[in-house]
């Protein structure tokens, strides 16, 4: 056959292709989407998730699906979407673990910034340094003079081991000169329920979490690790007032495979976009204490590599691995 033929030949094939991948970009999606997290049902992420999910889903024509596949702080879920066809149809709603993962685990078998496509940020959930009214504590000011008074014997809980309360009360600690002693839980509940029992003296939680207890009088905040003050409660400093700067939060952003049509991240993009600034889903995570601050899939990416920069730090000083 005549190379021109030949030649000929190829270029109508690529021609098919890229106007087949346009008209499949062009009618994304046409079935459910799978959006995967990292931790069980009934928690924070599942929750944000679900909200968001749900507005979406209106948007696209499609039903996002929730799908928890819990394990090593999110690793097992981003584990599987790194594996999964980059074709829009397995995102992932990612939280701050991604950030930290590589830093407190072993082995992370992916790139946190070069193995996924960053489609958009949803908001923050700001942590609340609270004790047990027990202590009799008003301030951060407080604890640091029980803490130097009783070297070692002031405890706090956390989450689990290399968690963003571990890591951020750690941070305070070597801040203020301070020894206390780490009771990590498998998980919020138990870790709440001692708190609340008295079984162990403070811990930082999201508002979400700590907010019905400390108007009820079983919590007493000390500081709020965020830039500024908490509407809901106004008259509890930040760390940085308290002398001790410290910005720790929960997060929630939107992610697929790395490979990911252009064009499909842009409707996802959009999508989002559109869901987070409706004045009811505002609402409603405003509510469970979580800031709304969109970011866009470029931005989204930028925040993504400076808060790996600025844990990467922080482990480090804490010291702190995970086998």
């Amino acid at each position: 056959m005549p190379r021109s033929i030949v030649a000929a030949c190829a270029a109508f094939t690529l021609a098919l292709g890229v106007a087949g991948a346009r008209a499949q970009d062009a009618s994304y999606p046409n079935k459910p989407v799978k959006l995967l997290i990292g931790f069980p049902p009934g928690g924070l992420l599942d929750t944000v998730s679900r909200i968001v999910g749900e507005r979406m889903s209106g948007l696209l024509g499609q039903p996002l699906v929730v799908d928890a596949r819990p394990g090593a702080g999110g690793l097992v879920a981003t584990t599987a979407l790194v594996k999964s066809p980059p074709d829009g149809y397995t995102l992932m709603m990612v939280n701050d673990n991604h950030a930290l993962n590589p830093y407190i685990l072993k082995e992370v078998p992916y790139d946190s910034v070069k193995d996924f496509a960053p489609i958009g940020f949803v908001g923050s959930t700001p942590l609340v340094f609270s004790a047990h009214p027990e202590l009799g504590l008003k301030s951060m000011k407080d604890l640091v003079e029980m803490a130097k008074a009783k070297s070692g014997a002031l405890t706090y809980g956390s989450v689990g081991p290399g968690s963003l309360p571990h890591l951020s009360t750690a941070l305070f600690t070597q801040a203020a000169g301070v020894k206390m002693n780490h009771v990590p839980y498998k998980g919020g509940a138990p870790a709440l329920n001692d708190l609340l029992g008295g079984h162990i003296n403070t811990m930082m939680m999201s508002l979400v979490v700590s907010k019905s207890h400390i108007d009820s009088g079983k919590l007493t905040p000390l500081a709020v690790a965020w830039k500024h003050r908490l509407e809901p409660l106004p008259n509890v400093p930040t760390m940085a007032e308290a002398g001790y700067p410290l910005d720790a939060a929960y997060w929630f952003g939107l992610m697929a495979p790395a490979g990911t049509p252009p064009a499909v991240v842009a409707k996802l993009e959009k999508a989002l976009a559109d869901t987070v600034a409706q004045p009811e889903v505002r609402k409603r995570l405003a509510d469970m204490g979580t800031l709304v601050t969109p970011m866009n899939a470029r931005e989204f990416g930028a925040f993504i590599r400076s808060e790996m920069a600025k844990w990467k730090d922080a482990v480090s000083k804490a010291n702190v691995k995970i086998e």
